[in-house]
C-alpha cells in the first residue's frame, strides 16, 4: 500500500509540475508580470528585483518542467524531492500571503489558462505539499526508470528544449493564447455584463488620523469619529466581488475623449500596441511608420495604443517619424492584449483577426 501511494504521488506531482511549468513557459512574460507584482512596494517591497523578473520567471518555469520530468523518471531522487519540497514551501508561503493579505489576486500558477483565487491557489499548494511530503518520507521507493545514460539524455534534452521554447516565445508570441484578446474573440462581447449577473458589494471606508495614527471608519462609524480627528482619505472596500467581464478597463482615449465605440465598429483597423514607448523595442518602433502607411493604403484605420504620457508620445513620434495618432489605454490592459512591445493587432468590427510580434510583421495578412 505504501508503494502504491508513493507511486501515485510521484505521478501526480510530476505531471502537475510539468503542466504548470509548460503553461507558464508558453507565456513567461505574463508570469514575470506576476513576479513583479510580488516584488512591488505594496507586497514585499523589493523593487530592486523587478528588472530581473523575466529572468527569474524563465528560470522558475524551466525548473518546474525539468523537476517534474526528473521525478517521473526517478533521476537523482534525493536532490529532486528536496528541490520540489523547497519550491512548494516557497509557493505555499506566497499563495497564503496573497490570500490572507489580499494583495495579489491571481498567483499565475497556471498562467491565463486557469484562473484561481488566492485561497484556491493556497489549497492547491497544500495538496501538493501533502503529496511531496509522502515522497520525502518514502524516497527509497522512487526508483529510476532507465539506465544512467538514458536518464542523463532525457534530462539534458528537457533542459535544452525548455530553454529553446522560452527563447522562441520571447521573440515571437505565446504558442497558445489563453487571454481574452485572443484571435477570434470579440472585444465588445468580452466587455458585456450579462443580465442578472451578480453585482459587487462595496463599502465606503473613511480614513482619519486619530492621535497621529490612521484609522478606518465605515459609514456606520462616522458619528463615533473622535473630536480632533483629521480626514485623510476615502476608499471603496469590496465586500463581495461580483461578476467581472473578461475584458475591462479597455479604453481608446485621446485629448479627454473616448473613441472606443468608433474604432470597434470599424471594419478594418490596425492597432499598434506599445504599452511603454520609452522601454519599447527600438527596432520594432522603427518599423511601425512604414507598416502604418502600407495598412492605410489598403483601407485600414491605423492607431497606436499606449499608456505613455503625452510628452513621451511626442518624443517617440519625432524620433521614429510616426504620423499615426496614439490613444491612451491602461498599461495592464495593453499588456494583456499583447506581450510584445510593440506588437500589431488587426480588428474587424471589434473582433481580433490577427496578432503578430514586431519580429513577425512579414506574417501580417491585410
Amino acid at each position: 500500500m505504501k508503494n502504491i501511494i508513493t507511486q501515485f504521488s510521484r505521478i501526480f506531482v510530476g505531471i502537475l509540475f510539468i503542466i504548470s511549468g509548460l503553461i507558464k513557459l508558453n507565456d513567461p512574460i505574463g508570469f514575470s508580470y506576476k513576479l513583479a507584482e510580488y516584488f512591488s512596494e505594496p507586497v514585499f517591497n523589493m523593487p530592486f528585483f523587478i528588472p530581473f523578473a523575466l529572468g527569474i520567471a524563465l528560470f522558475l518555469v524551466i525548473l518546474e518542467v525539468v523537476l517534474g520530468i526528473m521525478l517521473l523518471i526517478g533521476y537523482k531522487t534525493k536532490f529532486t524531492i528536496w528541490s520540489l519540497l523547497i519550491l512548494i514551501v516557497l509557493f505555499t508561503f506566497l499563495t497564503f500571503y496573497s490570500a490572507y493579505y489580499n494583495v495579489v489576486k491571481d498567483c499565475g500558477c497556471f498562467g491565463d489558462a486557469l484562473k484561481l483565487t488566492p485561497w484556491q491557489s493556497f489549497t492547491k499548494d497544500i495538496v501538493l505539499l501533502f503529496f511531496i511530503l509522502i515522497l520525502f518520507f518514502n524516497q527509497k521507493l522512487v526508483k529510476p526508470l532507465f539506465s544512467s545514460n538514458v536518464q542523463n539524455i532525457v534530462i539534458y534534452a528537457s533542459i535544452v528544449l525548455s530553454s529553446l521554447m522560452g527563447v522562441w516565445v520571447l521573440n515571437h508570441l505565446p504558442i497558445i493564447d489563453f487571454r481574452p484578446f485572443k484571435v477570434g474573440n470579440n472585444i465588445q462581447k468580452g466587455m458585456r455584463i450579462p443580465d442578472g449577473a451578480e453585482k459587487s458589494v462595496v463599502e465606503m471606508v473613511f480614513i482619519y488620523k486619530v492621535g497621529g495614527v490612521d484609522k478606518e471608519f465605515t459609514e456606520k462609524d462616522l458619528m463615533a469619529i473622535p473630536e480632533g480627528a483629521v480626514f485623510v482619505d476615502r476608499k471603496d472596500k469590496v465586500i463581495t466581488e461580483g461578476y467581472v467581464p473578461p475584458i475591462h478597463d479597455f479604453t481608446m482615449e485621446k485629448d479627454g475623449s473616448e473613441y472606443k465605440d468608433e474604432f470597434l465598429e470599424a471594419s478594418k483597423v490596425m492597432l499598434i500596441v506599445a504599452y511603454d514607448l520609452v522601454n519599447a523595442d527600438k527596432d520594432g518602433l522603427a518599423k511601425m511608420e512604414k507598416l502604418s502607411l502600407e495598412a492605410k493604403a489598403k483601407g485600414y484605420k491605423v492607431i497606436g495604443m499606449t499608456s505613455s504620457t503625452p510628452e513621451q508620445i511626442v518624443a517617440a513620434k519625432k524620433q521614429f517619424g510616426m504620423t499615426f495618432d496614439f490613444y491612451f489605454c491602461d498599461a495592464i490592459t495593453l499588456k494583456t492584449i499583447e506581450r510584445a512591445n510593440p506588437s500589431i493587432v488587426i480588428l474587424e468590427k471589434g473582433t481580433v483577426i490577427q496578432k503578430v510580434h514586431h519580429n513577425d510583421i512579414a506574417d501580417l495578412k491585410f
